[in-house]
């Protein structure tokens, strides 16, 4: 036994003693396989899922690696069977391999001619399957090849995907480095990213991931379709490709609800993508009917159905995903795995900002008391409108004006969900507001606005959660969001973590109601910033109304 900060339980928990004095190398150690559950005050909660260690295994860790951390870290005796387990299923991942063939086009290889009898008899697989050319390879159709991948990754056996990728039209593309420089770890991302193929870049808000997306399009050198989540973050991929690489603007065009222009390098919105005409995804055929050789999915966490679903039919073309956190509340994270590919490379929050590269932030969390109204309101609310009943009351909006006047002098985003409640904000604190019915030129206009100081204040909706520079943004005030979304929290902290010119620390204040729904989702929220470091201060909403900040 040593005094280690780690405690392997058998249930495949483990629980981090964050007070002890190994437990920041501890939390470094076991990110690459671990999933973090709870975060309260002083233990963590970790746990060994299937698809974490498959992750690890797809990153180049092996179980003994995951072995020796567990041993090296734990305070008490590893339960041998978590070893067991450990070893068994991160040896599933690889057992079956998808390679091209001359003759077949692609096939089905395993090691273990025990596991492909498993697989093929499965009612999911069978139809995807050709010919059966030995015992250990079996014909895969070409257009399968992610369907395949999915069916697989359910039912167990993940296939290592070693079919290669077509290059794609080519298309030169060079970073221009005037005046700044690739950051090291952005570097190593893009580098990560092009030996593996294919896969997902896990990167802070604020690190600049467009020009991790920039370096995988120098190596590619080929045309390239960009996947983004709104018409201002398409716009702001371009004023970002423009000045960091040698492309030029007659080769970048936008294909967005206004514009439908497609150029060597196409930058999409997911909402066009998604749109039906006559019950048929009419812009899909964007994907395939180009000869992409690289298609970049921002905040990749967020990819809607249809795209999974087209996502699966264009294996033979690389895919790199951009995200801050993978964190998906459906729990499609396998879908990104199997479909996008596995993560090749994260860095911890911290770690950036220790760097200087993104802004040190404090997260406090604001608990307001209800009025007696206001609780038998909430109360009596039916069970699916409760918690708007309690994030949009009265009580938050005074204490949202105390925080907004306390920090007049200071580039304050106000964020929420509701737009009734939204709408009143704007109007007390007499600010504008953007929302999603903002023409995209009024929010251009509104943003570089807040940009250069001349609006303090800005109150917006959801729209804000992705992909918006604003670098002068010093406080965030988050008064309602979507239930207890991990992800939202991350991408809203995000917001304000661009690095200051003063050096100075951002502050991104929750106003929650207290004993309510509300209180339970603010918990679930923090869970993802509690594993990169962040710990949130409770404070009461009386001391804010006596400017005691």
């Amino acid at each position: 036994m040593t005094d280690g900060p780690l405690i392997v339980q058998s249930d495949k928990t483990l629980l981090l003693d964050i007070d002890h004095v190994l437990s920041t190398e501890c939390r470094r150690a076991i990110a690459p396989f671990a999933e973090l559950e709870r975060s309260p005050e002083h233990i963590h909660t970790y746990r060994l899922t299937s698809l974490g260690l498959w992750n690890a295994r797809a990153a180049g860790h092996d179980a003994e690696m995951v072995i020796d951390t567990l041993l090296k870290y734990s305070r008490y005796a590893v339960p041998h069977s978590i070893l067991v387990d450990v070893a068994e299923t991160m040896s599933r991942y690889g057992r079956l391999r998808l390679e091209a063939d001359p003759v077949h086009g692609l096939v089905l290889i395993t090691t273990d001619t025990a596991v492909l009898e498993e697989v093929i008899r499965a009612k999911k697989i069978a139809p995807l399957l050709g010919i059966r050319i030995d015992a250990e390879t079996i014909a895969v159709h070409p257009s399968q090849r992610g369907h395949i991948k999915q069916s697989l990754l359910r039912l167990g056996w993940p296939a290592e995907d070693f079919a290669g990728y077509v290059d794609g039209q080519h298309h030169d593309i060079s970073l221009v480095q005037n005046g700044w420089k690739i950051r090291p770890y952005q570097e190593l991302a893009a580098e990560g990213f092009w030996h593996g193929g294919s896969g997902v870049v896990v990167l802070p808000c604020g690190a600049g991931k467009t020009i991790v997306g920039a370096a995988a399009m120098a190596h590619a050198q080929a045309t390239t379709l960009i996947l983004v989540t709104n018409t201002i973050a398409a716009r702001q991929w371009r004023e970002e490709l423009l000045q960091r690489t040698t492309l030029n603007e007659d080769e970048i065009g936008e294909y967005s609800g206004a514009k439908k222009e497609i150029r060597p390098v196409t930058i999409a919105t997911y909402q066009v993508m998604t749109k039906k005409k006559n019950g048929v995804y009419a812009h899909l055929d964007l994907f395939d009917t180009h000869d992409w050789g690289l298609i970049i999915y921002d905040e990749v966490h967020l990819l809607p159905a249809p795209i999974f679903r087209f996502t699966a039919d264009i294996q033979s073309r690389r895919r790199l995903g951009l995200t801050a956190t993978l964190v998906r509340e459906d729990g499609l994270e396998g879908e990104v795995f199997s479909l996008i590919g596995p993560k090749r490379y994260d860095v911890p929050w911290k770690e950036i900002e220790a760097q200087g590269y993104i802004a040190p932030a404090e997260c406090i969390e604001v608990r307001v008391t209800l009025t007696e109204a206001e609780r038998l309101l909430y109360a009596t609310a039916e069970p699916e409108n409760r918690y708007r009943q309690c994030a949009t009351t009265k009580t938050k909006r005074t204490i949202v004006e105390a925080l907004a006047k306390h920090h007049a002098d200071d580039q304050v985003l106000v964020i929420g969900q509701y737009i009734d409640q939204l709408d009143e904000l704007s109007e007390v604190l007499g600010v504008p507001l953007i929302k999603g019915d903002t023409p995209v030129n009024e929010r251009e206009r509104l943003f570089n606005l807040f940009r250069s100081g001349e609006i303090k204040c800005l109150v917006v909706s959801k729209v804000a959660n992705f992909s918006i520079d604003l670098p002068d943004a010093t406080v965030a005030i988050q008064v309602s969001g979507a239930f207890g979304s991990r992800q939202e929290e991350a991408q809203r902290l995000g917001r304000i973590l661009r690095p200051k010119s003063d050096g100075r620390t951002a502050r991104f204040y929750s106003v929650v109601s207290r004993d309510t729904i509300d209180q339970d989702f603010a918990q679930n929220r923090q869970r993802f910033l509690a594993e990169q470091g962040y710990a949130y201060k409770i404070i009461d909403a009386d001391d804010v109304s006596q400017g005691k900040l």
